[in-house]
């Protein structure tokens, strides 16, 4: 093969460009790729690989004793603050958990996601590449027995404990992925550290900042430590960091709690010129070996480097664990300067020699000490004060409420305790965890079965019910599922979306048998659901029988914190066909994705849910929308059949329903909603249609549908590893 000059044979941007074509062109067209993410054929430790296992021959004081001296032993091609790694190891962990939001449970720490762009090259983690890069040699020596997503929390843990803080406890069994998780929003914006206002803007009315998001502006992990939009005002910035915490799931004490541990130690950076940076480590050279950020121009390390732009360290002893924060916060008035990067902080009017932090390379050098301006609010927010004052005057309290809060911020994503592995993980429940009792798995299944089957509800009654308790899981942050059955409580008993009126008498006959029996509410939920299917997949002419695990446990009220449940009340669910409101930005069917995926589904398991779902009658106060079938309670393929016959045509009637009209008569025979039509518009859904609508796959149908149905069953089943 011959080309002419200049010209090259392979394809360019393969594996960039060219890889969007699809919505570059059809913009418009169903991107399908949140369904897709951590497919198992990009891990390279193979499909029997099993973490937990490889944990169990982990030499835990080994490691930890490894971090410990790590920490001190500064290397020359990055040279440590005083000697001492610990501040920025608690900055790479803090950055690594700080991206977690209560809203839909994405982001945080448990899939080390730090090390993928676009994380890797956000400005707020400006050589954090480094203190990954220093881990190196102890991940290698350790390899599959530590996790990525462990290791970096732990050397978190490890840097306070050096200094002096008793942490509270660590628990081991976040797993790693292995590529970006694109599927997590981080916002419109069209450029790094765009201010508030104008095209793509997260913020609307009197600053308030859209859901999910937390951090202020793309590319921060909280807040702009120079104040909002870069403009210093204490009290303005109190309200943002007081919105962002909240977003992560803190309250006062716990944001005081945080801000103040995270700056006792360490120091910010920004002593010379950010513009000599070179590019974040996702766009730098190839001779770089996936570090950025790299300068070239001058010496760029020690006491020359620039992170954050803002230069000094907070406390008089920045590898101490003290009350050296609050001592100087509170004690000493403070003007605003430029750091030698031009970025604005805040510095003490006057201050004696001896309470200034020494130079990190020079000791005979005394420095200012700096504020952000959200540390400024600490003291300027008048119940920000109050508790930085009590901390101030208790700091045994103070480093037991920090502690406390760095194990939420770390371990917040985990999910409930049941997932915790280790020696160090604490013995007691915590509210946050969504804590569970134990289930009685010794009843007999049968009888139960014959109870329920006895007790005058339908099928469509029991299949709702069961999948309403089961679709608030996410396994963003492992929160929610079928297991506690937390949806005969408040909030959720009175969410619309679970139809409050028909749950309660459902709900009534299902607390009678648990009585009988003594089975968990949570386990009868569930078998209700699968003898409602059984019957319904029997009617179609397959005896089947879904596999069942008892041993869910019933929640409390004292065991459930309402508040923090709020945020997983569903606004949409297409399984359901049911929309709270037709004036969301986004279409149905994109809500049905976001739904699908924070469930753990594929695309496949979606499209057989919803056909199955259609045709049980479990559509949201009986709605005929997408049932497409004369036959409603019976387990068919009725809904793809139905759904690929050329013999209809669709005709749009409103902004979210059709009229399926039959060619030859022009008569309406169905009528759907958006979320029914993309399974046969998508070229994709529609070829996992075709398959179902197939003569010879009713069997696979019924199959495949009881299979996806289980999983989400039992997504929330992490008592059973």
């Amino acid at each position: 093969m011959t080309t002419s000059a200049g010209k090259c044979p392979v394809m360019h941007g393969a594996n960039t460009e060219n890889a969007n074509n699809v919505m570059a062109w059809w913009p418009k067209s169903l991107n399908l790729d949140i369904l897709h993410q951590h497919d198992s054929k990009t891990n390279p430790l193979g499909k029997d690989f099993n973490y937990r296992e490889e944990l169990k021959s982990l030499d835990v004081t080994a490691l930890k004793n490894d971090l410990k001296t790590l920490m001190t032993d500064s290397q020359e091609w990055w040279p440590a603050d005083w000697g001492h790694y610990g501040g920025l190891m608690i900055r790479m962990a803090w950055h690594s958990a700080g991206t977690y939001r209560i809203a839909d449970g994405r982001g945080g720490a448990g899939t080390g996601n730090q090390r993928f762009a676009p994380l890797n090259s956000w400005p707020d983690n400006v050589n954090l590449d480094k203190a990954r890069r220093l881990l190196w040699p102890i991940k290698k020596k350790y390899g599959n027995k530590i996790s990525w997503a462990d290791l970096m929390i732990l050397a978190g843990n490890m840097a306070y404990e050096s200094m002096g803080l008793q942490t509270y406890g660590f628990a081991f069994g976040r797993e790693d992925i292995w590529h970006p998780e694109k599927d997590i929003y981080w916002g419109s914006e069209k450029e790094w550290l765009q201010p508030s206002g104008g095209e793509g803007s997260r913020y609307s009315g009197e600053r308030d900042l859209a859901n999910p998001l937390a951090a202020v502006m793309m590319g921060l992990i909280y807040v702009n430590p120079e104040g909002v939009d870069g403009k210093p005002d204490p009290l303005k910035t109190a309200h943002d960091v007081r919105v962002t915490f909240a977003r992560m799931g803190m309250n006062d004490e716990e944001t005081v709690a945080l801000t103040a541990g995270g700056h006792t130690v360490g120091k910010a950076h920004g002593n010379g010129n950010a513009a000599k940076l070179g590019d974040a480590p996702e766009g730098a050279n190839i001779e770089e070996q996936g570090l950025g950020w790299i300068n070239n121009s001058s010496r760029g390390i020690g006491r020359d480097t620039v992170s954050s732009g803002l230069e000094g360290a907070w406390t008089t002893n920045p590898t101490k664990w003290d009350n050296g924060y609050f001592h100087l916060l509170l004690n000493h008035d403070w003007e605003l300067r430029k750091s030698p990067a031009g970025a604005w902080q805040w510095e003490p009017v006057k201050i004696k020699e001896e309470d200034k932090p020494v130079d990190v390379e020079d000791p005979s050098i005394r420095c200012n000490p700096i504020m952000t301006d959200a540390d400024m609010a600490m003291k300027i927010d008048p119940e920000y004060r109050k508790i930085s004052e009590r901390f101030y005057n208790d700091h045994k309290y103070f480093s037991e409420t920090f502690a406390r809060a760095w194990f939420k911020l770390t371990h917040r994503d985990m999910g409930p305790k049941s997932r915790y592995i280790g020696p160090d993980v604490p013995k007691e429940d915590l509210i946050w965890q969504d804590p569970i009792p134990a289930g009685n798995k010794n009843y007999d299944i049968a009888s139960i079965k014959e109870k329920i089957n006895n007790s005058g509800l339908s099928i469509s009654e029991r299949v709702a019910t069961a999948w309403d308790s089961a679709r608030t899981f996410r396994g963003s942050d492992k929160r929610g599922g079928a297991n506690g059955a937390r949806i005969r409580l408040a909030p959720q008993k009175d969410w619309e979306g679970n139809e409050p009126t028909r749950l309660t008498r459902v709900l009534a006959i299902f607390e009678k048998i648990a009585l009988e029996t003594g089975a968990s509410i949570a386990d009868i939920i569930v078998l209700a659901g699968n003898t409602a299917i059984e019957e319904a997949a029997k009617a179609a002419g397959f005896a089947i029988n879904i596999p069942f695990i008892p041993g869910r446990g019933d929640a409390t009220a004292d065991m459930t914190d309402c508040e923090a449940f709020e945020v997983l009340e569903p606004v949409a669910d297409g399984f359901r066909n049911w929309l709270k409101s037709n004036d969301y930005v986004v279409t149905p069917e994109e809500l049905l994705l976001d739904r699908a995926q924070l469930m753990g589904l594929t695309a496949q398991e979606m499209t057989v849910l919803i056909g199955g779902m259609r045709v049980l009658g479990a559509n949201y106060g009986n709605s005929n929308h997408g049932v497409f079938t004369n036959q409603q309670g019976i387990l068919s393929n009725d809904f793809f059949v139905t759904l690929t016959d050329m013999a209809y045509s669709w005709k749009p009637t409103g902004r979210n329903s059709y009229d399926l009209v039959e060619r030859k008569t022009g008569l309406t025979k169905w009528t759907a909603t958006r979320v029914d039509l993309v399974f046969g518009s998508n070229s994709i859904l529609r070829a996992y249609a075709e398959v179902y609508a197939q003569d010879d796959n009713k069997a696979k149908f019924i199959n495949d549908f009881v299979s996806a149905w289980t999983k989400v069953m039992n997504a929330d089943r992490f008592d059973t590893l």
